[in-house]
């Protein structure tokens, strides 16, 4: 970078009042800790979620963030997320999504790697593993829970361990 930055703000003193101060303390950043993710949300067999972000934790107001645990072979029916935009960051194990109107499409991730899911886009998301856990990091745009269950007809059948919970709901199960 070339050339001189003047970093003077007219505008904003750093003489910060008191009550500022007691602000930001209290709603500042905020660190959650692995070990203290709140795991009072509901699972169900062969999915195990925390939250680690979300409004009640710490008053997020637009997004939802926490982990999950996918056991090997676990599917989910299909669906979509309505508006939302989901990114899942894998830590282990090998994630495969499935998408399309047919779910004609398919992606493989695996540690280090980050799948984005658009708003509305009919999926599955399965643990391609038959004997490793999968674990990952999920972001959501909002706290709100949504999940529209599709009547397609999955490529992989969700048959050995349904990936159900608060999100993903038992394909067999009515409304």
């Amino acid at each position: 970078m070339s050339g001189s930055h003047d970093h003077t703000h007219p505008h904003h003193s750093h003489d910060h009042d008191h009550g500022d101060a007691e602000r930001w303390k209290h709603d500042g950043i905020r660190v959650i800790p692995g070990n203290q993710l709140d795991s009072n949300v509901p699972s169900t067999a062969g999915m195990d979620r925390k939250a680690a972000i979300n409004f009640a934790r710490v008053g997020a107001q637009k997004l939802w963030a926490g982990t999950v645990t996918i056991r090997p072979d676990a599917k989910t029916g299909a669906h979509h997320h309505g508006h939302l935009e989901s990114v899942i960051y894998v830590v282990k194990g090998k994630a495969r999504m499935r998408w399309g109107e047919h779910l004609q499409f398919t992606a493989e991730a695996g540690p280090g790697d980050f799948i984005f899911v658009p708003p509305y886009v009919p999926h599955q998301e399965i643990n391609a593993s038959r004997d490793e856990v999968l674990e990952c990091v999920l972001v959501r745009s909002d706290g709100e829970a949504v999940a529209i269950n599709l009547d397609i007809e999955p490529v992989e059948k969700p048959e050995t361990v349904l990936w159900v919970d608060p999100v993903h709901r038992d394909p067999a199960e009515k409304k």
